[in-house]
């Protein structure tokens, strides 16, 4: 679905490490990167204490580092929906459940309406960002 248009659009690819937004204004791409430095999605290794089983102890710390996780992937929404919030048009792409969850924050944040679409991506190089977001807007590299 090619969309065409006046005014400023954005392309946002995103997983849980990094979001690569790609603005188009007048067929210019200007891109932003923004990391997420949330923990990565490991297993806690669990501790012992001195007593009793570990079993409690291991639950809780996975469920404390699930948690501190969850708080830092909301602050990344967040930051990446302000960051998105002076474009018309938004286009969200990319691996995993990362790009749902930015939409979810997005209609909190009252963006919803300028999302136009939201679908699943492979890994990409930048330039395959860019041509995949010039692609969505039909923005040709012609320049006049």
């Amino acid at each position: 679905m090619a969309i065409q248009g006046t005014g400023k659009r954005l392309g946002i690819w995103i997983d849980h490490k990094e979001a690569t937004l790609v603005f188009l204004t007048n067929g210019d791409a200007q891109i932003k990167r923004i990391e997420s430095n949330a923990d990565s999605n490991v297993r806690s290794k669990g501790g012992y204490k001195s007593g009793g089983t570990s079993v409690a102890q291991s639950v809780s710390n996975e469920q404390k580092i699930g948690e501190r996780r969850k708080h830092q992937l909301h602050g990344f929404y967040e930051k990446v929906g302000k960051a998105a919030s002076n474009a018309q048009l938004i286009y969200i792409f990319g691996p995993g459940s990362a790009r749902n969850e930015l939409e979810k924050e997005m209609k909190k944040m009252k963006l919803h309406d300028r999302i136009k679409t939201v679908e699943s991506s492979d890994s990409m190089t930048e330039n395959q960002k860019v041509a995949k977001v010039k692609s969505f807007f039909n923005v040709s590299d012609e320049r006049f």
